[in-house]
């Protein structure tokens, strides 16, 4: 028995085949658009690559973008594509949390925080990460400011009031207040505010912090402005809602994905983050084959040929939910894996591709990683970037190929393939308790001719896979 799943949306890979590559969502204005497509023209440079969250703070001894830019080199040379910058803005102070404050309190919309260099310093940045073939997302704040942010004297109309007319805040996020996006001029504000950093520092986009929180039809307004900024704008949505993908963003946070890697990791015994509690969270009994279920509801839930971005870590989860290791044990490397072949696109956090196995500090400065010399780590996610420079199957959208699984004896199991023209990559991963035999309840992968990426050896199906064992075959 066999499953088959797009990268978000079966029926749109047929379409996408029958219209020679090109989905509904590029017919020039005017015409008729499949309503089941996004809307959004992806950036061609955005369908085979490697996304990487950068802690500015934290990423070396004195915090600052030279510091930061001086590491490029190293980043090219890991393979990653996409740098996504946490928050430069200016730090609120009112009400800051610890020392230095949240990131995500914005002072100045238009402003580098002082604390990382000069505007001036970080638009070199962007220049020699253009020369060095990356593009730079900017993490937005689009839901809230910080406290003492200049909007708050020169524009209070622009935020929420309670009962009492003051300014509101939001969860227990005590130093921002809310925007009301109630107010046409409060919109043009931040994406006039968006705009200045597409044109001015010619950044290639934004990460946008709680995108869920802000109305999608913000979005919706929003996206076109930007485009005639500045053309090939890429947009992630920092949420799992699927209305955002139709017309604002290229791509959504895979929460449900990370939340099922937990789960399954948990069943396996591998989970041991403990809150703030003291005690281990608990979850309910998931395996591997879990993963078809979920990739079978966002092919119906998302747009065609959108994409979700798949993490075994990221800032949120470092510092609030445990590291990799923490949350995945000795399954981390095979869900790494998997968040490079699963359909959408990949990403890493700064230090993960050291194996940094702490937690950075939130609201003070912290220790950095050690850059060299290049460990293990660095070699893994150097030859994952590869991969998905290399296979045109793990293409995100529908250039990518098909998701097939296969069934077998064992829940724990997950073994799937994607083809795409000559490019065809199969994988074998054992997510469960203990060693288990690979033994298929109806089709198997096809693997003469091809080799296992890591090895170089040809390829051969295993009687049985180990705990936390991962195979990757790839045509020669």
């Amino acid at each position: 028995m066999k499953r088959i799943f797009s990268a978000l949306g079966l029926i749109g890979a047929l379409l996408f085949s029958a219209c020679g590559g090109k989905t509904n969502a590029n017919k020039q204005d005017g015409e008729e658009r499949d309503s089941t497509f996004t809307a959004v023209k992806h950036p061609e440079w955005s369908r085979n690559a490697v996304i990487y969250e950068v802690n500015l703070r934290q990423y070396s001894d004195d915090g600052s973008v030279n510091s930061f830019a001086a590491q490029l080199p190293r980043l090219k040379d890991l393979g990653v594509d996409i740098l996504w910058m946490m928050p430069i803005h200016p730090i609120s102070k009112q009400d800051r949390k610890g020392t230095l404050g949240s990131y995500y309190s914005v002072a100045d919309y238009t402003a580098f925080n002082p604390e990382f260099g000069t505007i001036d310093q970080f638009k070199e940045m962007v220049k020699k990460a253009h020369a060095n073939g990356m593009k730079v997302i900017l993490d937005w704040v689009p839901n809230h400011s910080g406290r003492d942010n200049k909007w708050v004297t020169e524009h209070p109309d622009w935020y929420k009031k309670d009962s009492l007319g003051n300014m509101m805040g939001i969860y227990d996020w005590t130093d921002v207040y809310v925007f009301d996006y109630a107010n046409p001029e409060m919109r043009k504000g931040m994406i006039d505010a968006m705009k200045f950093w597409l044109t001015d520092i010619d950044v290639d986009g934004f990460r946008c912090d709680v995108a869920g929180e802000v109305p999608t039809d913000f979005w919706d307004e929003a996206r076109p402005q930007l485009e005639s900024a500045k053309a090939d704008v890429f947009m992630l949505a920092e949420a799992s809602k699927p209305e955002l993908q139709k017309n604002g963003f290229d791509m959504g946070y895979n929460w449900p994905m990370k939340d099922l890697f937990s789960a399954i990791a948990a069943t396996s015994g591998q989970y041991t983050f403990k809150g703030s509690d003291g005690k281990v969270k608990e979850f309910p009994e998931t395996h591997a084959v879990a993963i078809d279920k979920l990739l079978a509801e966002q092919n119906e839930e998302y747009p065609k040929d959108t994409y979700l971005m798949n993490m075994v870590t990221n800032h949120d989860l470092n510092s609030w939910e445990g590291t990799e290791f923490d949350r995945l044990g000795n399954l981390t490397d095979a869900f790494a894996v998997l968040s490079y072949t699963l359909p959408g696109m990949p990403m890493l956090y700064t230090g993960q591709e050291t194996g940094m196995n702490r937690a950075f500090e939130f609201f003070e400065k912290d220790k950095a990683p050690q850059w060299e010399p290049r460990n293990m780590y660095f070699t893994f996610y150097q030859k994952l970037n590869n991969l998905k420079h290399t296979q045109h199957a793990l293409a995100a959208g529908l250039e990518g190929g098909e998701l097939i699984s296969y069934a077998t004896s064992s829940p724990d199991l997950y073994v799937f393939s994607r083809e795409k023209d000559d490019s065809k990559v199969v994988v074998l991963t054992n997510l469960g308790k203990e060693a288990t035999a690979l033994e298929f309840s109806g089709n198997k992968p096809a693997v003469d001719g091809m080799v296992n990426y890591f090895s170089g050896e040809a390829a051969t199906l295993p009687a049985s896979l180990t705990q936390g064992q991962y195979l990757v075959f790839v045509n020669k």
